[in-house]
């Protein structure tokens, strides 16, 4: 089923998603985690959020990623939104989106207008993340924090939210299948908690 939000002009697209995102979630678009948890990693989960950074080129829309750095403990040199553990001064998921997409990429909040949340996604290190999407209105300025973000870059949601472009994987590790999804895009590797949370993003998007 095509989506009609790539026909709308952009203020029918902020309405358009707004609305979309309001629903309760489909039934499709639930328990998508994987259930897997690394070693050492088992007991509750810990809050997190991500923002989803939709910005509004002039030839359509994209969305922005970081590429970890190497260096970092959790999820090393993947590709994923900005976004962090929530802390207790955050006032809920999408302040913290807003505050870790300062932090780590120096994306202003105020050229952010959040339009809704996904459900959240629990990954195998154990925070269990709630993907929170805004509405980036450019001039948009980024600075990357050098230690938390080795590049930053943009993919047109076009290209993300085309089934053909979605790709399911598995891995061994050790005696554990993990099966993941993955979304290439030229030489980059979109996997794992990001591109499952893209298709959270796609099946609410196209619910009935």
């Amino acid at each position: 089923m095509p989506i009609p939000l790539f026909e709308l002009e952009p203020l029918a697209q902020q309405a358009w998603l707004r609305e979309r995102l309001a629903r309760p979630a489909p039934r499709e678009a639930r328990n998508l985690s994987d259930g897997f948890r690394l070693p050492g990693r088992h007991g509750a989960p810990t809050p997190a959020a991500v923002l989803v950074p939709l910005i509004n080129r002039d030839d359509g829309l994209t969305v922005l990623f970081t590429e970890r750095s190497r260096d970092l403990p959790d999820h090393p040199g993947q590709i994923s939104f900005p976004g962090g553990r929530v802390e207790p001064g955050d006032a809920d998921a999408g302040i913290a989106a807003l505050r870790e997409a300062e932090e780590e990429v120096g994306l202003s909040r105020e050229r952010v207008t959040l339009l809704g949340r996904l459900e959240p996604y629990e990954t195998v290190t154990g925070y269990r993340v709630t993907p929170v999407v805004g509405w980036v209105e450019p001039p948009v300025e980024i600075k990357a924090d050098p230690v938390e973000v080795a590049e930053v870059f943009e993919v047109p949601l076009a290209f993300l939210l085309e089934p053909a472009n979605l790709q399911r994987h598995f891995r061994m590790i050790g005696d554990t299948r993990r099966d993941y999804y993955a979304i290439p895009y030229g030489d980059r590797y979109i996997w794992g908690a990001t591109a499952a949370m893209l298709l959270i993003f796609d099946r609410t998007l196209r619910a009935v």
